[in-house]
């Protein structure tokens, strides 16, 4: 099942201040009664993004915006956006980068740390080792994720982890 919808750009101060786009209720109830959790989410027909509903607590759902996709769809607070959404039915509710799945493959017990995370943490890490646009960094930091967590058993303090990319690139 698929929906497509026209939004507009928001923003939200609070506790924590956040720009989105709102889904009508009609969509968000088809979402709940087929049971999907995770999304692929096309904007613009351009921009592709992997994003989960959020509630407002007052009935409204919204997907959270960031500045990469505001910048790609060249939009501001107010503009409408043309929203598609299917169902994301991908192992770890986001696409792996080519270099982490090929170490994915050949590297059993880095594979049995990863799978014990829970899910948005494996996502959080997918999203660190993807983000480069250098095939060679994204390569090294799936290397430094997978042997971290070899190392710590699965116990993972992203803190930790953080210093290890640090230090990698001090040293090179």
């Amino acid at each position: 099942m698929e929906f497509t919808f026209e939004g507009t750009y928001n923003e939200k101060a609070g506790i924590i201040y956040y720009k989105h786009l709102l889904v009508p209720v009609d969509i968000v109830q088809q979402i709940k009664t087929a049971g999907y959790k995770r999304f692929i989410i096309t904007m613009n027909d351009t921009v592709e993004s992997y994003s989960a509903l959020i509630s407002d607590g007052d009935g409204q759902h919204f997907i959270i915006m960031n500045k990469e996709n505001e910048k790609k769809l060249k939009i501001s607070v107010g503009d409408k956006v043309k929203v598609h959404i299917k169902e994301d039915t991908s192992k770890y509710g986001m696409p792996l980068c080519q270099e982490m799945e090929e170490l994915m493959r050949v590297d059993d017990e880095a594979v049995k740390y990863f799978d014990g995370l829970k899910p948005g943490v494996r996502r959080n890490l997918i999203y660190m080792a993807s983000k480069p646009k250098s095939t060679d960094i994204r390569l090294v930091k799936s290397l430094i994720i997978m042997d971290y967590l070899k190392m710590k058993k699965g116990n993972l303090d992203f803190k930790e982890l953080n210093q290890c990319m640090k230090d990698w690139r001090q040293n090179y």
